[in-house]
This record gives structure tokens, sequence and C-alpha cells, in this order.
């Protein structure tokens, strides 16, 4: 049963997942930790964090360890853990895949035309609200305590967000390098 609910969240999530993997990041959190209870909150951070240090698109990344963890927070065994990741993985690849066939030919020969440059126009503000809500997703008390609870671990979450935005927007540090630096203070300082 967990297998086909995998299936159609996932297909869902990649039908709808305009922006990329960063705009199916509050998607599949709406899905996986809120509508189904698949994973915790603090899963899916780690899953966030672990998606975005491997190579290969986050929303995939993100798609292939929830239908891990999901199957295997069902009890099942490992091999079925696997199929689970597969099940999620292919689910939000399809849509893409089929669109993209079914569009391509349509999209070269109509895309100087008023209505498909109009809905383009449209889906750009979608895609910044889409990445907006997963920034704020992602901005808990879980990832970043609160000075009631543990101030010397608010301070430094939200200094390393801050010095981790300014480092690539303005100063267009390498987001490898962000990654690496950041979790090397992390670890350091808390």
């Amino acid at each position: 049963m967990i297998f086909l609910q995998l299936i159609l969240t996932f297909f869902e999530i990649g039908l709808f997942g305009f922006g990329g993997g960063y705009g199916m990041i509050s998607l599949i959190q709406a899905q996986v930790v809120t509508h189904h209870a698949w994973l915790t909150t603090a899963e899916f951070t780690n899953v966030i964090a672990i998606s975005q240090m491997t190579p290969g698109p986050i929303g995939i990344n993100s798609a292939t360890y929830c239908g891990y963890v999901a199957v295997q927070n069902a009890g099942y065994a490992a091999p079925f853990a696997l199929l689970g990741s597969l099940a999620a993985t292919t689910s939000v690849m399809l849509p893409s895949v089929i669109l993209m066939i079914l569009i391509a030919k349509m999209l070269l020969r109509y895309m100087n035309h008023h209505a498909v440059a109009g809905a383009f126009r449209g889906l750009r503000p979608t895609v910044v609200g889409l990445l907006i809500a997963a920034v704020l997703a992602l901005m808990t008390e879980e990832n970043f305590s609160s000075p009631h609870v543990n101030a010397w671990q608010f301070y430094i979450s939200v200094f390393l967000f801050a010095a981790t935005f300014v480092g690539t927007m303005f100063f267009k540090v390498n987001p490898i390098k962000m990654i690496g630096l950041a979790a090397f203070a992390g670890i350091m300082l808390l």
C-alpha cells in the first residue's frame, strides 16, 4: 500500500513542482511530513541536507531519500526500502519526462505566441513564491533553535545563515565551498 501511495504522491509533486527541485521542497515537506507523516521534521531536514550535498538535482535526491525512509519507517526491510526509493524517484521524474516529450514540438512552434509568453510570465512569480516557501519551511526551531531554548545555537545558526546568503549572493563564493565552510563552522561552534 505504501508503494502505491509513494508513486501517486511523488507523481503529483513532480507534476506540480514548478521551479525545479528547490520549488519542490515545500511540496515534498507538505506531503511526507504533514499529510502522510512518513517522516518527522528532523528527518526531513536531514533529507534536505543530504540532498544538497549529493550530486544531482535536489528534488530527485529528496524523493529518493524520502522513499527509502518512508518505507523503512513503515517497518519494511532494506530491500523494500530500496524499492521505495526507486518508486519515489521514478514517480517524481515521470511527469517531467512525459510533459517534455509532449510539449517539445508544440513549444518550439508556438513560443512567440502571446498566450504562451504570458503563461511563462505568470509562472515566474509562482517559482519565486515556491522558493521562498522552501526557505521558510526550513526556518524552524529544530534547525535554528530559539533564543529562549539555546541562545548560542540560535545566534550561531542565524549568523551561519546570513553569512552563507551574503557569501553566495554578493561575493559569489562557490556554493559547494559555502556548504563545506558552513559545515566546518557548525562543527566547531555548535
